[in-house]
């Protein structure tokens, strides 16, 4: 905008320079040329009354050279009865010009080698016409016309680099209050909610901050009033979970009642974790920091002890990968172990028992994938499957697990997909940028990806199938 600014005032002032610098370098050369010739007519001037009273040389001689311009002045008079014609001085003029002269008894100007010629007619006292002659060169036409344009072009100049400069000053004045109008909807759009425009600048420019200030303030008065009912509500869950855990801590000894009273525990666990992340305001997902984060293959090893455990029960087959050694991911180990239990527990709520699954992460230079597939019936509609609160169609489905998985993958800059496993029914692809960088787009939002059975979906090399 500044330099468009720049650039308009640049082009006006150039060719309002333009249209008066040239008619007035042409009335200049005009005026320079009036001026020379003006000097001239003087010069004949000065002749004139001595050839009205005497036709002698060498008075004339005299007279031509007390005039100063005898070098540049010729006088021709005609012969008279007894007197013989008498031309003093040099001719440059052509002798029929001098003749037209003569007869029309008008001033006239002829072209000569160098420059022009004056010709003057003077009336004699025996009735003849004379004809002064005076050479004006083009030195002389010319002097002071070279100075005189340098002049009129400084002075244009001048005023296009003036012009110029008023111009990027009210550029500036302008842009800048526009750049910070940018710089704070980048900040406000990356999360940080405390971003404020200076009210300042032209007066749109003034109402356009005071408009963001203003809209930031209400961003964040409902973000804390969504943290507050989203703490509210799951403070309500608190007095059923309270119940809950008494009714496990009654059931006695057992595989079964140890599971029910560690997913109490783990329960009882989150709704703290979102009731003080919902409270604190800080977001979990990124960890900030160099080397923050958590290992997911630990993280995996951790909930597939969790689950294979409720497998052993409804005699499923369980198989995980690539977990034997560290996978840094820059993600909060309370948010990936939330989108694993949600796509896990997707697999135990809508497939029938005896349904194997598998969770493989592979670990590559600039991203984790982390795959959970299973041998159910699959999902009839994925598309659906990824959109807030729809979910798969099926009883019991909101679609926020996946939801959940989602934002994870994208806060990394990475995505989620959801295509057919070598298993012969879903699988979830959770790709975890390693660099944090900003989301690269493979597909639209939640993308869904279908291929035929026993082609791969990422090109990491896909552990064997099950058993």
């Amino acid at each position: 905008m500044r330099w468009a600014l720049v650039k308009v005032s640049l082009a006006v002032t150039t060719m309002v320079v333009v249209a008066f610098a040239v008619p007035l370098g042409l009335v200049i050369r005009e005026m320079a040329r009036d001026r020379a010739f003006s000097n001239a007519e003087r010069e004949a001037a000065a002749v004139a009354p001595a050839l009205s009273i005497t036709t002698d040389r060498d008075q004339l001689e005299r007279v031509v050279a007390s005039a100063g311009s005898d070098a540049g002045m010729a006088v021709h008079i005609p012969a008279s009865g007894d007197t013989a014609a008498v031309d003093l001085g040099r001719q440059r003029a052509a002798a029929d010009d001098i003749a037209t002269v003569r007869r029309l008894g008008r001033a006239s100007t002829s072209e000569v080698p160098g420059g022009s010629a004056l010709l003057q007619p003077v009336a004699l006292s025996s009735g003849e016409i004379a004809v002064v002659e005076v050479y004006v060169p083009d030195s002389e036409v010319t002097n002071g016309l070279t100075t005189a344009w340098a002049v009129l072009a400084g002075v244009g100049i001048a005023l296009i680099v003036g012009s110029v400069a008023v111009a990027d000053r009210l550029g500036v004045r302008m842009v800048r209050p526009a750049q910070r109008l940018v710089e704070g909807a980048h900040e406000l759009g990356e999360g940080k909610l405390g971003a404020r425009v200076p009210e300042e600048g032209p007066n749109e420019l003034r109402l356009a901050a005071v408009a963001f200030n203003s809209m930031a303030d209400q961003v964040v008065q409902l973000l804390a009033n969504e943290r507050e009912l989203a703490a509210d509500l799951s403070h309500r869950l608190r007095t059923p979970l309270t119940v809950l855990r008494l009714n496990a801590a009654s059931l006695g000894d057992g595989p079964a009642a140890e599971q029910t009273r560690t997913a109490v525990a783990q329960l009882e666990r989150e709704v703290d974790t979102i009731i003080r992340t919902a409270r604190e305001a800080k977001p979990q997902t990124v960890a900030a920091g160099p080397g923050a984060g958590c290992d997911a293959a630990e993280v995996v090893r951790e909930r597939m002890a969790f689950w294979s455990a409720l497998a052993e029960d409804e005699d499923r087959k369980v198989r995980v990968a690539g977990v034997d050694r560290p996978v840094r991911i820059p993600v909060a180990r309370a948010d990936l172990a939330a989108a694993l239990d949600a796509l896990l527990g997707n697999v135990f709520r809508h497939t029938p028992e005896g349904t194997a699954f598998a969770v493989d992460v592979h670990n590559g230079e600039d991203a984790v994938i982390v795959l959970v597939s299973d041998a159910g019936p699959g999902i009839s509609d994925p598309v659906a499957a990824m959109a807030r609160g729809r979910g798969s169609g099926s009883a019991g489905s909101t679609g926020l697990g996946l939801d959940i998985v989602r934002r994870l993958a994208e806060s990394t800059g990475g995505d989620v997909r959801i295509g057919s496993s070598v298993l012969g029914g879903t699988e979830v692809r959770i790709w975890i940028q390693l660099d944090a960088r900003a989301p690269v787009r493979r597909g639209h939002r939640g993308s869904v990806r279908r291929r035929r059975p026993g082609k791969l979906v990422s090109t990491f090399n896909r552990p064997r199938s099950l058993p």
